[in-house]
């Protein structure tokens, strides 16, 4: 009885692990694309670049927060 219990514990430790891991897929793919964009955006009218990085960086921590979110929320919901 106790070897499930301490078996269940392990797997519910692992699944926050496995949670944060597809979690972090997202932003990661996320600022892939903000970046990749913005590179090319600055590529094409370089006169705009100020307001092209003022967005890459905005969109940069709109992508980092869900990341964080996606750290947080196993610990809250266990």
């Amino acid at each position: 009885m106790s070897a499930s219990v301490e078996l269940a514990a392990g797997v519910s430790g692992n699944l926050g692990a496995v949670a944060y891991g597809l979690a972090a897929i997202g932003p990661g793919v996320g600022i892939g694309l903000v970046f990749g964009h913005s590179i090319e955006a600055m590529a094409r009218q370089p006169e705009a670049m100020p307001i092209i990085r003022q967005n890459m960086f905005l969109g940069f921590a709109l992508c980092e927060v869900l990341a964080l979110l996606g750290l947080v929320v196993p610990f809250i919901f266990k």
